[in-house]
């Protein structure tokens, strides 16, 4: 159980770099309006692929059998985020709002997101990954 507690933390840990990388990155192209918004919909949407190929292939070693099976899978994982992206969203513009410095909305989206993974992680295990 520690062994997967530490792996399911460090993958957490690379989508939640990939996530916040490609929000800084995006924002570098583009800060006018609404660019963060767009920098947090790119940034979940990378850190949605990194995360679910770990999870299915490290965390539950969950095998489908074709891609449309595949496909369904990350529908249903991807469904389960809905409240915690929102979680990390919220976190994220609430940081972003409430501080003044600049990097508060990425110390947001890394509080937002261990919240939100450690939500995941159960219902992952209880519906998508059985």
């Amino acid at each position: 159980m520690i062994a997967l507690t530490v792996k399911y933390i460090l993958f957490a840990t690379a989508a939640t770099a990939v996530n916040i990388g490609t929000q800084y990155a995006s924002l570098r192209v583009y800060d006018g309006p609404l660019g963060l918004y767009l920098a947090m919909a790119m940034g979940t949407g990378t850190g949605l692929l990194v995360k679910y190929i770990l999870d299915k292939n490290f965390i539950f070693y969950h095998r489908t059998e074709t891609t449309g099976e595949d496909f369904r899978k990350f529908i249903l994982y991807s469904f389960m985020g809905v409240i915690t992206t929102l979680i990390f969203w919220g976190t994220e513009l609430l940081f972003h709002h409430l501080f003044p410095f600049e990097s508060a909305k990425f110390i947001g989206a890394l509080v937002g997101l261990s919240i939100g993974y450690l939500i995941k992680y159960n219902l992952d295990k209880k519906f998508v990954f059985v």
